[in-house]
């Protein structure tokens, strides 16, 4: 289904009335988004941790060729500021590692006052690689992290692009190039913003080349705050001739 190992789809799998037409009629919100797109962000995992069986459950409920991003605690990232954090990455992994093979990547998004420490990033880093061997995509917010591009391509994480662009080095892909990462948030207004199609039509040209290149390829919508991210993705999903994974397993 996905040989090109596209990975399309929203922060969340809420579908909105507008769009429920094109979405099957029956099954949990996610089967039937799972009908359509292949991949989800899941946010809050960011906010609250989620049971194993939780992660698991979710992981049945989709087929083999979806994936999960999974986005790790704010206690790691904003409140240790990814120090002295291996006990709650350890505990961490230990419930999203429950979704097994559908666990596609981790996303690292850093708050934006924390600047680059090449000790503690080297360190954080360290651990996490020494409890994890999967795709990571780091979201820097500080101008600092320019710097860091070395260090990530040593490590293996990739920095994702970020729509709006936020610093000089998050509008391409960047660090290792393993796996690239587009994340959408909407403009002008940030969560809200629908796309416009000719802006998708030149992303869809992005996407493509970097498929081209042979790389696991990224585009999450997080414009979901009025559910503009769903219609985004279907267009996307269009454009790039995205079939559906299966509903079940």
């Amino acid at each position: 289904m996905n040989g090109r190992r596209l990975y399309l789809g929203c922060a969340g799998w809420t579908l909105g009335r507008e769009y429920w037409p094109e979405f099957a009629s029956v099954g949990s919100h996610l089967q039937r988004y799972a009908g359509r797109l292949n991949a989800v962000e899941i946010n809050s995992a960011f906010y609250r941790p989620h049971r194993p069986a939780t992660y698991a459950r979710w992981a049945a409920s989709v087929g083999q060729g979806f994936r999960f991003a999974v986005k790790v605690p704010k206690a790691i990232t904003h409140e240790q500021r990814l120090q002295g954090s291996s006990a709650l990455l350890e505990a961490f992994l230990s419930q999203c590692s429950a979704l097994g093979e559908r666990l596609g990547c981790l996303l690292v998004q850093l708050p934006p006052s924390l600047a680059f420490d090449p000790g503690a990033a080297q360190a954080f880093f360290r651990t996490l690689r020494a409890q994890y061997s999967g795709d990571v995509v780091l979201e820097p917010r500080h101008e600092s992290w320019a710097e860091a591009g070395d260090l990530l391509v040593s490590y293996r994480i990739a920095q994702a692009v970020v729509d709006p662009s936020r610093l000089s080095t998050d509008t391409r892909p960047g660090g290792w190039q393993g796996v690239r990462y587009w994340r959408l948030h909407g403009t002008p207004r940030l969560y809200y913003s629908a796309y416009e199609d000719n802006w998708l039509e030149h992303l869809a040209q992005q996407i493509e080349a970097s498929l081209a290149d042979g790389v696991p390829t990224w585009c999450i919508f997080d414009n979901t705050a009025r559910g503009a991210a769903v219609g985004n993705a279907l267009f996307m999903g269009r454009l790039l001739e995205l079939a559906g994974s299966p509903a079940t397993p």
